[in-house]
């Protein structure tokens, strides 16, 4: 069997995303001990013009939610994007989770040949819906997935690697 646009793109989301929403726990813990006021941390970034934590968060929703809508042909879902607070940041992921998982699978796996047209740089570029999958989306995700990790390691927050990954899907034996 061969593996689908959906498998190679929902479930990656959901587990990279709920890995982001157990991050947040920790940091809120982490700032909880150390008399840190926590919404300090959205504003915190690696180098002076990359996004700060707060919009790394976002743009990782924005790849999700705008990829499986773009692969499944719908409109895309609209975002206010003012998330202040890591609860606002929490529902928003949460938010994105259940939008993905919302739209069928067999509508994300249509999109394999179907004309992806985004925005990119000031203009409009195009693909091929797998291509842009595992060529543009996912490593624009992953991007913003791992950025905001190491914005809250390099403040401290204790996690490791098995927080960045999230939850392993429960595979099947053989």
């Amino acid at each position: 069997m061969a593996l689908t646009l959906h498998q190679s793109s929902v479930p990656v989301f959901v587990q990279s995303i709920t890995g982001v929403i157990n991050c947040i726990d920790k940091l809120a813990a982490h700032a909880a001990e150390q008399k840190i006021e926590s919404a300090l941390f959205m504003g915190e970034r690696l180098y002076p013009n990359m996004f700060n934590y707060g919009r790394q968060v976002q743009q990782l929703c924005y790849w999700a939610t705008n990829t499986t809508a773009w692969l499944a042909g719908q409109e895309l879902p609209k975002f206010a994007n003012d998330e202040t607070t890591l609860d606002a940041l929490k529902t928003r992921l949460q938010k994105t989770i259940e939008y993905v998982q919302s739209i069928p699978a067999d509508a994300v796996n249509a999109g394999e040949t179907r004309e992806i047209v985004y925005p990119a740089a000031g203009q409009q570029r195009r693909m091929r819906g797998g291509d842009f999958l595992l060529h543009q989306a996912l490593p624009q995700f992953y991007f913003h997935v791992t950025t905001a990790y190491d914005i809250l390691r390099t403040k401290g927050v204790n996690m490791g690697k098995r927080d960045f990954m999230g939850p392993i899907p429960r595979m099947v034996q053989f």
